[in-house]
């Protein structure tokens, strides 16, 4: 849907978007990350023709975004980072005006509201004022008027910018299920809202592209082996025995005790397949798994690594 080719945008002596490529696929929720100053407003800002690339090609549904400015507008729906919203208005105003502007027609202007303030949650707003609004609702007012004249690509710029927690989760939802019916590209710097939602991320740091693919293959290729936590009931001096010699397992050591046959222990692995494999062992050996969990290397620190 979305094509990035060479894309590059100078502002006088500053380069802000230093010749990056990439792509986004039909019904890809694809998570934008990146320091602030990397260049992704910059980058969405150029897809959604407010800027010109300076050089490079952008291609939207197959149309390049410059020569085909308006039809390419007409396939994006946008949220910027400041929701552009009229706060003198009600909630059903705003939405019959963003509507108007975006050529909905009017038999279907009823039909379409009532669908999109069910899918954003507006039911009980949709008749106040959006300066009484609380920030979450704000922020839900935003999301509509990006898909009311049901648009194939959302393009969201910090979407959860200052909500409180509960109100990211709300907002994180609801992308998700937009996520299921269109293509998203969102920004954020919230790494567990990329990690809990997209399907692939890509990570940009002063305008160069440092990272791309889905959160799990960038968690194993840049944050090391995988570490295990696994608590059985077994002999403690079997258990760290028998793991020292199982094939994939890097390293062992016991994390804590209940009781001489119920034991805690940390595993690393660099192996792909490690947590299969570890389960079938046990298996194998008859001890029973009372708690098994991955704590691999977070998002978090992929991040810090690419981007420091």
């Amino acid at each position: 849907m979305i094509e990035i080719t060479n894309l590059v945008k100078t502002f006088g002596q500053i380069k802000a978007v230093d010749n990056i490529s990439f792509q986004v696929k039909q019904g890809e929720v694809l998570g934008f990350l990146g320091p602030n100053g990397a260049g992704k407003t910059t980058t969405m800002k150029m897809i959604t023709g407010f800027y010109e690339p300076t050089d490079g090609q952008i291609t939207v549904g197959g149309l390049d975004v410059v020569k085909n400015s308006l039809a390419t507008r007409r396939q994006i729906g946008y949220l910027p980072e400041t929701v552009p919203l009229y706060d003198d208005m009600k909630v059903y105003e705003y939405l019959k005006f963003v509507a108007e502007i975006r050529d909905l027609p009017q038999d279907k202007f009823l039909p379409r509201l009532r669908e999109v303030v069910e899918k954003c949650g507006l039911q009980k707003v949709v008749g106040k004022n959006i300066d009484e609004l609380s920030k979450g609702y704000r922020q839900r007012v935003g999301l509509a008027q990006a898909i009311m004249h049901d648009p194939e690509i959302l393009i969201l710029d910090e979407p959860t910018t200052g909500l409180d927690p509960n109100q990211i989760i709300e907002i994180r939802e609801l992308i998700k299920q937009i996520g299921k019916e269109k293509t998203v590209l969102f920004s954020t710097h919230i790494l567990a809202e990329a990690q809990a939602t997209c399907d692939r991320i890509i990570i940009i740091n002063k305008g160069e592209i440092v990272g791309e693919g889905k959160p799990a293959e960038l968690m194993s290729q840049f944050g090391g082996p995988a570490e295990f936590y696994l608590k059985i009931k077994a002999p403690e001096s079997q258990a760290l025995a028998y793991f020292k010699t199982l094939p994939g397992i890097d390293a062992a050591k016991q994390q804590d005790k209940e009781s001489d046959d119920i034991v805690g222990y940390s595993l690393l692995s660099a192996e792909p397949e490690a947590r299969e494999k570890i389960a079938l062992a046990m298996l194998k050996q008859g001890w029973p798994i009372l708690e098994f969990r991955q704590a691999q290397a977070s998002l978090e620190e992929v991040f810090r690594e690419l981007t420091k």
